[in-house]
């Protein structure tokens, strides 16, 4: 006979059946004996947040880093409440992870948490699943779990409180799913394709973080076409080291490369839906061919009507259009011939116009880009200050990049730096924020970095203001003071929140900031002290 256990052992347990080891969350009523038996009974590891939307957003970047479906825990009402700008990002990001989120019991629809939780999970653009009796756990975490997977976006399991010591027999099975479905193009719009391609003789081959896997296939294909190739940000890092790697394709390309692009004649795009500010609104794609590949029907044509739109697997479209280009003894362009790989990817550089007491911010990344870890997991906040962080500032690797820009919102990301760490703790991650956004949502986290004995180094550029906000009153002659901050010394409550605090006045603090980190042994933070009249413009 079955052994009975209560509903919330059963939880914990279908969570570790899918092969769940690490959980974040902040207990309450409606999830702590849940979390208890996932840590007690099934050997999981639970990270503690001390804020809601902090537990989801370090799921978020724990599964991007780990290539795994994300967890984590809250309890019901304004717990799931707080969470919902972190669940908007997860799903602009298309991140699966599964938020198991306690709701007030069935039996009391009165109790003073009590919301429609659905409808505002609804309202983030997450899936919603319902925890339907106690007998259907098992299967109900396991639909959670398949649907997070096959929709590439965040699901909430809601779980009433009533049911938690009810007793279940134990019955949870795991939906196998196979999350790379491999669509082969052909047909008459593939010939079109081809005959696009194989006539172009400027072409471009650009990658979003669609295509991160098919790297080595597009690598194939471009050098066949003597192409240079670009990526969108979410696949910033793709093709590091290629001699015609041109970086970011769009508003945060180089000048060189803009210029490019440009001249280019036919862009063949694989797994981008081609946002605006990869085509700089349209611009970057005026009079040009467009292909684009994608095996997510819903990318294509969203903002860029393509000339031939595949809904195909990005590896397999480029081996087949290499096949057909060797099949019709196509030349290459001879494209690359005509390039300079290290202008391709050459930044402006910087002003002297920084005030006295303040450091140069463009020298001072450019700086960093030499002296920071180079195994590095790249983090960054949203803000003004990103854009030039997102340039200068490298990744290994798609994966050891994470952007918390999916939403628009600052203060997130040294949340996800957790989780990155997590994920990866063998590496040394790198976080960049600003002043605002690290009051918004770092201060709540860093001590839990701290607790945790992570191995990260987190940049603050302070400008002690909102700098997006302060450039549009001086672009309007109009007095910026409702945007300035006199914020305290974050250097000093960085060392109190029990890590280390570092600030940036100079050049000669920078270089001691620097040293220091050769002999770090708990999270640090380095304070950048900029003149907010000198800090370059979004890049948006």
């Amino acid at each position: 006979m079955t052994d009975l256990m209560h509903v919330h052992q059963s939880i914990a347990r279908a969570v570790g059946d899918h092969g769940i080891t690490t959980m974040f969350g902040l207990m309450g009523d409606a999830n702590l004996f849940m979390v208890d038996s996932f840590v007690r009974d099934c050997g999981g590891r639970f990270v503690p947040a001390a804020h809601e939307g902090s537990s989801v957003l370090m799921a978020l970047s724990f599964a991007h880093v780990s290539g795994q479906v994300g967890v984590a825990t809250v309890t019901h009402g304004p717990a799931l409440t707080n969470c919902t700008t972190a669940l908007t990002e997860g799903v602009r990001g298309h991140i699966p992870m599964v938020l198991l989120a306690g709701d007030t019991p069935v039996s009391n629809p009165r109790h003073l948490q009590g919301i429609d939780q659905r409808e505002l999970v609804k309202s983030t653009g997450a899936g919603f699943v319902q925890l339907r009796a106690p007998e259907t756990t098992g299967a109900d975490v396991a639909r959670a779990f398949y649907r997070a997977q096959v929709e590439r976006r965040p699901i909430v399991l809601n779980m009433p409180a009533d049911f938690m010591w009810q007793e279940v027999a134990h019955d949870c099975r795991p939906l196998s799913v196979f999350t790379n479905p491999g669509g082969v193009a052909e047909g008459d719009t593939l010939d079109q394709a081809i005959g696009m391609i194989a006539s172009a003789r400027r072409p471009i081959i650009l990658a979003g973080g669609g295509a991160v896997g098919a790297r080595d296939r597009l690598i194939k294909l471009a050098d066949r076409l003597e192409a240079p190739l670009a990526t969108t940000l979410k696949a910033k890092g793709l093709f590091n080291d290629h001699p015609y790697n041109m970086d970011i394709f769009g508003t945060l390309s180089t000048p060189a490369a803009y210029d490019l692009i440009a001249k280019s004649d036919c862009i063949v795009c694989f797994g981008t839906g081609l946002h605006d500010f990869t085509s700089d609104r349209g611009k970057l794609m005026k009079d040009k061919r467009i292909v684009q590949v994608d095996i997510e029907a819903t990318a294509i044509g969203g903002s860029i009507h393509p000339d031939a739109a595949l809904v195909a697997d990005a590896g397999l479209t480029a081996e087949t259009i290499h096949y057909w280009l060797d099949e019709a003894e196509i030349p290459g362009s001879g494209f690359t011939k005509e390039l300079d790989g290290e202008t391709l990817t050459a930044h402006p550089l910087g002003t002297d116009k920084t005030a006295p007491g303040c450091v140069n911010y463009v020298h001072a990344l450019d700086r960093l880009e030499q002296a920071l870890p180079k195994d590095r997991v790249l983090v960054t906040d949203g803000g003004r200050f990103m854009t030039e962080v997102w340039c200068r500032i490298s990744a290994p690797d798609p994966r050891s990049f994470v952007v918390t820009a999916n939403f628009g919102s600052i203060g997130l990301g040294l949340q996800e730096a957790i989780g990155a760490g997590l994920a990866a703790p063998e590496r040394p991650v790198v976080m960049f924020t600003g002043d605002g956004g690290f009051m918004m949502g770092g201060i709540n986290e860093f001590n839990t970095a701290v607790r945790l004995g992570l191995d990260l180094i987190v940049i603050l550029a302070n400008d002690s203001a909102y700098g997006a906000e302060h450039i549009q009153f001086l672009d309007r002659k109009m007095d910026p003071s409702l945007t300035e901050f006199d914020w305290p010394s974050f250097a000093e409550v960085a060392t109190a929140l029990g890590g280390q605090g570092i600030e940036v006045r100079s050049a000669d603090d920078l270089e001691l900031a620097l040293s220091a980190l050769d002999t770090r042994t708990r999270p640090v933070l380095i304070d950048l002290r900029l003149d907010p009249n000198d800090v370059p413009r979004m890049r948006i």
